[in-house]
């Protein structure tokens, strides 16, 4: 059976960096909130990327470590983030981050 070639880790950080941009790019730009948060955690997969690849490159578990601690946080961002946005859509009648505004009462 013949063997795979080696990615070199260089490709793989370059991947993470794109990620990364792409969804910080989208936090900035984008005013849905729910489009914001599908942008945090494309960051989010953009460091698990980087820290599988550097825990690869070092022969440590360290990496995967740290990728389940920020999956755990991701889950439970999301579950909050999620219930926090329908009770905003059944407050407001929508999720645009410009419109929105519940600390004037």
């Amino acid at each position: 059976m013949p063997t795979l070639p080696e990615v070199p880790i260089s490709l793989y950080f370059a991947l993470s960096a794109i990620l990364f941009t792409i969804g910080a790019i989208g936090v900035i730009t984008r005013r849905n909130a729910i489009i914001i948060f599908l942008c945090l955690e494309l960051m989010l997969n953009g460091v698990n990327l980087a820290f599988i690849a550097a825990g690869n490159a070092l022969n440590s578990l360290d990496g995967v470590v740290f990728v389940f601690f920020v999956m755990t946080v991701a889950a439970a961002e999301a579950a909050v983030g999620l219930a926090i946005f329908v009770m905003i859509f059944r407050l407001k009648g929508n999720v645009n981050v410009d419109q929105i505004n519940l600390l004037k009462g």
